[in-house]
């Protein structure tokens, strides 16, 4: 116990994800975005809008609202997670094309980037009955 206790805490927050410790209670994750415009609704019941400030995280709650910045460019933008992924190994996070436009990973696909929560989730378009063409946009989202 005292080696995965001193492993943990040498290797940070990514060895506790890979410890199996939830990846919801991290606060800042630094890893490979990549941006998707496919589909029609979202996991949580929103049409989804290809130019929408939103995303794809496997596990944070919907609702949540992150902060992604682009550390090849220093570009950042506010996202609210609406949908679930990716499913493509190595990723942590889908942003739709509006939030590559603003990142500045359209042409390239994926950058290396770090997502910080901003705000808990719990909103879903479902439990408040909103119509599916819901979209959010920054501080409509809070």
């Amino acid at each position: 116990m005292k080696f995965v206790r001193t492993a943990l805490t040498t290797l940070g927050l990514a060895a506790a994800v890979a410890a199996g410790t939830s990846a919801a209670l991290a606060k800042v994750q630094t890893g490979i975005a990549s941006w998707y415009k496919m589909g029609t609704v979202t996991a949580n019941g929103e049409a989804y809008n290809p130019d929408g400030l939103t995303a794809a995280h496997r596990t944070l709650p919907f609702g949540t609202m992150v902060e992604v910045k682009n550390l090849g460019n220093g570009r950042i933008v506010r996202l609210r997670i609406n949908d679930r992924g990716p499913f493509v190994g190595g990723r942590i996070i889908d942003v739709s094309r509006g939030g590559a436009r603003r990142l500045g990973l359209i042409g390239s696909g994926t950058a290396r980037v770090r997502v910080t929560q901003l705000g808990r989730g719990g909103f879903t378009a479902r439990s408040y009955g909103i119509r599916s063409e819901f979209s959010c946009v920054f501080e409509e989202c809070f």
